[in-house]
């Protein structure tokens, strides 16, 4: 995983709507960029709807919520509108940036080992610059946990 102190790397990705957001596009927020196996998966869908539920505390707090997968920006579209999710949704089908931030790992499930996306979370700070990361969390109580560090 990327590390704490370090410049986030850049990126343009395409959301449900198809349309491109950088990293960039939010300096001057808080931007917490979580990365997930699947869209309409169990856990996933239980992270996303926590993410929700919690979504006007992160605005308060001048933060940003991004989901991130390699899923296509149609699943991202269904998955949003399904569980009506206020945030972005960002589709990086080729995994480059669940790479760039480490989160495109090992995985090792029924003693068969494959390639896939660590379910895990980076908070990026007003200037661009990581300032914390929560590798391999839990999709119920994570999003709390997230909000308690910004509120400190």
């Amino acid at each position: 995983m990327i590390e704490a102190g370090t410049k986030a790397p850049e990126f343009t990705l395409r959301d449900a709507e198809g349309r491109e957001h950088s990293l960039a596009d939010f300096r001057g927020k808080k931007v917490v960029l979580y990365f997930y196996p699947r869209d309409n998966t169990p856990g996933c869908t239980r992270e996303a709807c926590a993410f929700k539920d919690a979504h006007d505390a992160f605005l308060a707090e001048n933060a940003v919520v991004i989901g991130l997968s390699k899923d296509s920006e149609s699943a991202h579209k269904k998955f949003a509108e399904k569980y009506e999710l206020p945030f972005l949704l960002l589709s990086d089908p080729e995994h480059q940036v669940l790479e760039a931030y480490g989160a495109w790992q090992e995985k090792k499930n029924y003693g068969k080992v494959s390639m896939g996306t660590v379910r895990s979370t980076v908070v990026i700070d007003e200037n661009g610059m990581v300032e914390k990361v929560y590798a391999k969390v839990k999709p119920d109580t994570h999003p709390a946990e997230v909000l308690a560090a910004l509120k400190g």
